[in-house]
């Protein structure tokens, strides 16, 4: 039976990285739970100590509820070493579409996506090959590949 899961990305903060991903994934900032006018609201009520409050939006959501919902946790440390896991955006249309098109595609995306801060790592590119994507970090440097 499959269960339910949210990802959590770690981060030093959490509001600007949310908007970065709701942006590219076409997610949207998980609104406070009804009755509240904020999550720091919400959180106050359920007990949350004050100085755990304040770190504005920091989940997204598929609005579909095909995906999973999105935590930004925040950490103390900061990200020194590769992600052991990242995210792979899929704008190409698959190898069912030409490789001249998909090339275009991705570098699309890869200039959408540099402009909302992400920053271009390299092109994933060998040549006889039929694939074609981009690395790509996050604002906090967590990388993911537009394919």
């Amino acid at each position: 039976m499959a269960v339910s899961f949210q990802l959590v990305i770690d981060c030093a903060d959490p509001e600007p990285l949310a908007r970065f991903w709701a942006a590219a994934l076409g997610y949207g900032l998980e609104p406070p739970p009804d009755g509240f006018a904020s999550w720091d609201a919400y959180w106050r009520d359920v007990g949350v100590p004050e100085d755990e409050l304040g770190t504005g939006a920091d989940c997204i959501v598929d609005p579909g509820g095909r995906g999973p919902r999105i935590w930004f946790q925040v950490v103390p440390e900061r990200k020194t070493v590769k992600n052991r896991l990242h995210l792979d955006i899929g704008v190409s249309g698959g190898r069912a579409v030409p490789i001249g098109t998909r090339r275009q595609r991705v570098d699309a995306e890869a200039g959408r996506l540099a402009g909302l801060g992400a920053v271009l790592v390299g092109v994933l590119s060998t040549e006889g090959l039929d694939h074609y994507a981009v690395a790509m970090k996050d604002p906090e440097g967590n990388e993911f590949d537009i394919n």
